[in-house]
């Protein structure tokens, strides 16, 4: 079962394996089977429709990371949930 949120204005900066740091917008967040994910687009990209889906896990320490979503069954089933569920929203919040 997944359940749906549209976030507004959320800033994540997010470190790369090289150290890099880059700022990412939230645009949704879903939760599936108990796993947190969400959907962000780079805030310094200007091209339209790309974005990254990661997932919130525990790291060692206890504090809770984003990561990334290593099995590509895992990956397409979260990707087509934020397709046809939250995206279809935002398109249609935007036509109103």
């Amino acid at each position: 079962m997944a359940t749906e949120e549209y976030i507004g204005d959320e800033i994540f900066t997010l470190t790369d394996e090289n150290g890099e740091e880059s700022e990412f917008a939230l645009i949704g967040s879903t939760e599936v089977d108990g796993v947190r994910y969400v959907a962000l687009v780079p805030v310094d990209d200007n091209e339209c429709g790309e974005y990254v889906i990661l997932k919130f896990a525990t790291d060692e320490d206890g504090e809770e990371v984003l990561i990334t979503i290593d099995d590509d069954d895992e990956f397409d089933r979260v990707a087509d949930i934020f397709e046809d569920e939250l995206f279809d929203e935002i398109d249609h919040d935007a036509a109103e």
